[in-house]
Formats: C-alpha cells, sequence, structure tokens
C-alpha cells in the first residue's frame, strides 16, 4: 500500500474517483497503485508531477531504498 499516495490525496480532499480523473486515468488503475497491486507507470508519475507540482520522490520513492544504494556504493569504492 503507498500510505504517502493516500496522505497526499487526503491532504486535498480527493475521493480516489476525482484523483483519477484529475490524472485522466480509470478509477480502477488508480485504487490498483494505492493498493500496491500496481507500479505507478512513467506517464503516471509525470502527471502527478505536473498537475500538483510535486517533489514525486517523496511519494513514490522510499528513503531507505535510497539510503541502501548510497550505503552500497561506498562499500564498493
Amino acid at each position: 500500500m503507498n500510505s504517502k499516495l493516500i496522505e497526499f490525496r487526503e491532504s486535498l480532499n480527493m475521493s480516489q474517483k476525482d484523483m483519477a480523473s484529475a490524472l485522466g486515468i480509470s478509477s480502477s488503475f488508480y485504487i490498483k497503485i494505492e493498493l500496491g497491486q500496481r507500479n505507478p507507470s512513467f506517464n503516471f508519475i509525470k502527471k502527478m508531477k505536473e498537475k500538483f507540482n510535486i517533489n514525486v520522490d517523496e511519494i513514490f520513492f522510499k528513503k531507505q531504498s535510497h539510503e541502501m544504494c548510497i550505503n552500497n556504493q561506498r562499500q564498493v569504492v
């Protein structure tokens, strides 16, 4: 489940249907992204960024994964 996406949507007082409509996608596709059953496509992320002028990294990319990547790079060097 993408709790950050849910929190973002709720902060806008939007329903899942409203968010899907704002992004020009089906409600079922949007709901599957929130539930973690589908990964967001590049176009979905691009629409989120353009429509809401947000930093999508904070919603879709976990900080922990980013830190692990950095730590792994340090071990290789």
